[in-house]
């Protein structure tokens, strides 16, 4: 749908539609990088539902680059254990993951309040003068060409009608997204037909539950887990014959979770049947707009993989607009978006769909069998392993995009030791650029080659050493440094077979290569 350029805003470099987790998580990206942005929020005051409840440690990883971890941490719970139980409440299957490291510097499983964390990162827009969020307006109209978009949007306090120019604009606004309808993009997959209801409450007093649970009865499927800020979440199927109406009734409710706490003890938040989607956009971009979070795709909740797939969107995306924008890569970079972000995507959708099956079984002789069976097969370490230690979720990597190599691997992130004796982790030291990562005994003439590359990328260059190998002198090499301390970028250098490693801004690495391979790696990345 097109619209006019009557009572035109100033333009801006990009508008993001849509203040959600994945939109205020771009717009403090985009804030961090420069770019001008202009968010358009629907709602005039904050939802107040807990929706999104789980995060893992790629998504803490991705809070960690925006500045506001600590804070949006601090509002976290960290989970350290899981369990499936079967129909006579016997455990078949555990997950231990409190001590789980996957090599990127946080645990894989945390639950977080959504309201809190959404108004931290909508606090976190204040850093910049450059990024605005106006709520209380819906877009109504989009048009582009090829230098850029208008968008025509109204705002429901005054009936105002504006329009604004942007180069980029960015579907933030939901599985039900306003812009991807504008564009007349389709979604495709697959619906699920079995109602659930989600319940969320806050545990008003006494002792709170440590629960993080899947009930595999086929009488009735069923999640419970313990959040943050005393919130606990219930998951409950619905069963043939019964109505919405019946499940979001207070009494049925209030029988639904006694058996995990008292209901006179928790204040519900949230009652509300809902269905879920496995469902992708025929395409993510379309000229100058992109689609992102679940306005590009939503899978089934079992792996708590939605909003972390939209952050990995924005983490994605977000340095790709600067550098198009600012002129240092060409608009065929924003292609990558897509070509690298849906397998993966596609992916997980199928890993979640597989859990699914495990935790659906609606067959009491099928459900016996896998209970039996899953106990069975985890009498083979290597197999108790596999699951005890969550190894059967999806690693981080793209098979084709913008990298030197056939396929992108998502960098280690250990921690490292400062000149000063502080202790940090690396992405700490790292910026919000490329990066050029060397050994510390690099001879000269491939420092001075990797020097060059930093500054000609506009990132920085950083050398790292053992904790036994001393310190050069400052006078001898300007580059900063860090210690090694626990060996990890040492073994990733020799496993690799690397001296010089160049990171993305979004931590993946472009290239590892030897010294003797530089240019071609600086012709890769074209400059």
């Amino acid at each position: 749908m097109g619209c006019d350029s009557q009572q035109t805003d100033a333009q801006v470099d990009v508008i993001i539609s849509g203040c959600g987790p994945v939109g205020a998580l771009t717009g403090n990206l985009l804030g961090l990088l420069g770019v001008r942005t202009l968010l358009l929020e629907r709602d005039v005051a904050p939802h107040g539902e807990p929706r999104a409840f789980s995060c893992d440690d790629e998504g803490l990883r991705i809070y960690q680059s925006t500045g506001l971890l600590d804070l949006l941490q601090s509002n976290m719970k960290q989970s350290n254990f899981a369990e499936y139980v079967g129909g006579s409440g016997k455990r078949f299957a555990e997950l231990h993951i409190g001590d789980v490291d996957f090599g990127f510097g946080h645990s894989p499983l945390w639950f977080f309040h959504q309201p809190l964390l959404e108004g931290s990162l909508r606090d976190g827009l204040n850093r910049f003068e450059h990024v605005e969020l106006r709520k209380g307006v819906s877009v109504e109209a989009v048009s582009q060409d090829a230098t850029g978009v208008t968008v025509r949007y109204r705002d429901s306090r005054t009936g105002e009608q504006r329009t604004v120019r942007s180069r980029f604009l960015l579907a933030c606004d939901g599985a039900r997204s306003g812009v991807r309808k504008a564009m007349g993009i389709p979604m495709s997959g697959r619906a699920y037909g079995e109602p659930w209801l989600a319940v969320s409450g806050t545990v008003m007093e006494g002792e709170v539950p440590e629960l993080c649970r899947f009930v595999c009865d086929p009488k009735r499927p069923s999640f419970v887990a313990t959040g943050a800020v005393n919130q606990i979440r219930w998951e409950f199927m619905l069963m043939p014959g019964e109505t919405r109406e019946q499940l979001e009734n207070r009494d049925t409710i209030h029988q639904l979770i006694a058996p995990y706490v008292d209901p006179q003890r928790v204040r519900i938040e949230r009652a509300q049947v809902y269905t879920f989607h496995c469902l992708n956009a025929a395409r993510w971009r379309d000229g100058n707009v992109f689609l992102l979070g679940d306005a590009a795709h939503t899978m089934p909740p079992f792996m708590g993989q939605g909003l972390v797939s939209g952050m990995r969107d924005a983490a994605n995306l977000a340095w790709k607009l600067q550098r198009v924008l600012n002129g240092q890569s060409p608009d065929s970079l924003l292609d990558t978006y897509e070509q690298e972000r849906r397998p993966h995507v596609e992916a997980v959708q199928k890993l979640c769909i597989r859990v699914g099956h495990l935790f659906l079984a609606r067959n009491s002789w099928v459900a016996s069998a896998r209970d039996a069976l899953m106990r069975t097969i985890q009498r083979i370490p290597r197999v108790r392993k596999f699951i005890e230690r969550f190894e059967f979720k999806e690693a981080p990597s793209h098979a084709e995009g913008f990298y030197f190599a056939d396929k992108g691997e998502y960098f280690i992130q250990p921690r490292v030791q400062l000149e000063s004796g502080e202790e940090v982790l690396l992405d700490d030291t790292l910026g919000n650029d490329f990066t050029v990562l060397c050994r510390w005994n690099a001879p000269s003439a491939e420092l001075e080659a990797a020097r060059e590359l930093a500054a000609s990328l506009g990132g920085r260059m950083l050398t790292f050493r053992p904790p036994s190998e001393a310190a050069r002198d400052a006078a001898e090499d300007a580059a900063p440094a860090v210690v090694d301390v626990t060996g990890k970028l040492t073994d990733w250098f020799s496993q690799h077979a690397a001296d010089v490693v160049v990171l993305r801004p979004d931590r993946f690495v472009f290239g590892a290569v030897q010294a003797r391979r530089l240019p071609e790696l600086r012709e890769a990345l074209g400059v």
